[in-house]
């Protein structure tokens, strides 16, 4: 097991958090607004501050790789990077979906065991950016740029329940009326919940460089149209 400071930055939402074997000994979140420049490095700076008083070597640094907004992901990923580079340990990046999932598998354990999980980032007007991942997060379907109507989901709702969460979700309860779908509110990418990830990561010895390591910005993916914008 490890001790593994974690950075999300990829919506408006700003945490940083520190996890030792797997359990979450310092975090702190901002949900007031992209303020991501000012408060990011001012969270890091605290975490490193309680590691160090307690006599606690980082082992890793964590980033949300996005998708998410540029500046949001910028401003994580050069922190990240900063932090790794310095203290000389690995760099990790947590795909942000995968993130959004964590605490739905966590705390919502009423949801259906047959139940694919849907994550979604908010984009401009009926846009979302979402994936699609069974109960063990096995990817269903990858990243996609959605304009959202009814249809847009409808071959996975057809074989079951789905779940639909993220800071995109709210908007597409009135377009996803299908009697399979379950939204959860206030679900939200926190470093908090990155540990799990990251020490999935470590194990497997999944890192990236400290050098070249890009994150996937909303601006990479190209929309899917309903049928009938086609």
């Amino acid at each position: 097991m490890a001790t593994i400071l974690s950075i999300e930055t990829s919506t408006n939402v700003c945490s940083v958090a520190v996890a030792q074997d797997n359990h979450v000994i310092f975090h702190s979140e901002d949900f007031n607004g992209p303020s991501h420049a000012v408060q990011c490095g001012l969270f890091v700076e605290e975490a490193l501050s309680f590691a160090e008083s307690h006599a606690i070597p980082l082992d890793a640094v964590a980033v949300s790789e996005g998708p998410g907004s540029y500046t949001g992901l910028r401003i994580g990923v050069s922190m990240a990077k900063g932090v790794a580079y310095g203290r000389d340990i690995p760099l990790i990046s947590i795909p942000t979906l995968q993130l959004l999932c964590v605490p739905v598998l966590l705390y919502h354990e009423d949801i259906p065991e047959d139940s694919l999980l849907v994550p979604m980032i908010d984009a401009r007007r009926m846009e979302v950016y979402s994936a699609v991942y069974d109960r063990a997060l096995k990817e269903v379907r990858g990243i996609e740029a959605n304009i959202v109507d009814a249809d847009t989901y409808l071959e996975y709702l057809e074989r079951g329940p789905v779940v639909f969460f993220g800071n995109g979700s709210a908007k597409c309860k009135d377009v996803i009326n299908h009697p399979n779908a379950i939204f959860i509110d206030n679900i939200h990418p926190l470093a908090s919940n990155a540990g799990p990830l990251a020490e999935q990561r470590i194990r497997r010895g999944e890192t990236v460089s400290t050098a070249y390591f890009e994150p996937f910005y909303l601006k990479e993916f190209q929309a899917t149209k309903p049928k009938n914008l086609l």
